[in-house]
């Protein structure tokens, strides 16, 4: 416990530059006669630490005290703190010890450029507690046993080996063998509504490209939107996807699976989308609109 101590101390000297021993004693949970106890050890160990008095004073290294010789370039010491931030972030964690350690032994700072949250709005706990799970699944390669609404909202219990979570079109997703289906299946973290980590390890296999992933098998959707609707076009589609007309409208050509969830979607536009093609999807659209009003009349 005293040696993990006396090196965070170090660490957040060399980050710091310096610190009062009030200071060091409330960040590791001590006393400050502890603090000048470890003082004196580190000391004893040949460390260069020593007290200065006064108002400006308190508990320095020596300044040559850096790893000045490390072989990595500026850029590439910058390089690594960017992608150990990365990391931080998705590990869903405000600890970041080697991040720390590297900044200071770099001397460079690391600012806290980047937060990821795996929550939805209104339901942090759940969702995160989520993610971690099938992050140490994946990791640890364990069973997970699921419960799972399919698109047309039928539950079913599987047993899963996690491969890797995956963020696609504003959503997460489980890449997984599924033991029932004896094959790989993606599962949208939203639909897993019940979800245990299991005793059971299983061997990694090669991650197949999954026929989900391609957009080959789906026919092209053809949808034209009014002006005002551009903030909205933007945050759903690419750019590649969108033309802008010569009257300010907009013509987006995408391939999407035909399914109960894109039936939802373009009925969420209202009247303010045109299916042009294909035209089966635009009876489709009418029909489940008219049913809407039907169930929702006065």
């Amino acid at each position: 416990m005293q040696e993990s101590r006396l090196f965070k101390i170090v660490y957040y000297l060399l980050d710091k530059g310096q610190a009062t021993a009030p200071e060091l004693a409330k960040k590791l949970e001590v006393s400050v006669r502890t603090i000048y106890r470890d003082i004196d050890s580190l000391s004893a160990a040949g460390i260069p630490i020593y007290t200065e008095a006064g108002r400006t004073g308190g508990i320095r290294l020596m300044n040559d005290f850096v790893l000045n010789k490390a072989i990595l370039s500026e850029k590439e010491k910058q390089e690594i703190l960017t992608a150990l931030q990365s990391i931080n972030a998705t590990l869903n964690t405000s600890n970041s010890q080697t991040l720390q350690k590297l900044s200071a032994l770099f001397h460079q700072d690391s600012e806290n450029w980047l937060e990821v949250d795996f929550s939805r709005w209104g339901n942090k706990d759940s969702d995160n507690d989520k993610f971690e799970l099938l992050k140490s699944a994946v990791v640890h390669c364990k069973a997970v046993k699921i419960h799972y609404a399919n698109s047309y909202g039928a539950i079913s219990e599987r047993i899963v080996h996690p491969h890797q979570l995956s963020y696609k079109a504003k959503a997460w997703y489980l890449k997984a063998y599924c033991t029932e289906k004896q094959n790989f299946r993606i599962f949208k973290l939203n639909r897993i509504l019940q979800l245990e980590m299991l005793n059971e390890q299983f061997q990694k296999r090669d991650l197949p490209k999954l026929i989900d992933e391609s957009d080959d098998k789906y026919n092209e959707i053809t949808l034209r939107f009014p002006k005002e609707m551009a903030y909205r076009i933007y945050d759903e589609f690419d750019k590649t996807q969108v033309q802008r007309q010569a009257d300010g409208d907009f013509i987006v050509s995408v391939k999407m699976p035909e399914d109960e969830w894109l039936i939802g979607f373009l009925l969420s536009f209202g009247t303010q989308i045109d299916i042009l093609s294909p035209t089966h999807l635009k009876k489709v659209i009418a029909e489940e609109a008219k049913l809407i009003y039907e169930k929702n009349k006065p």
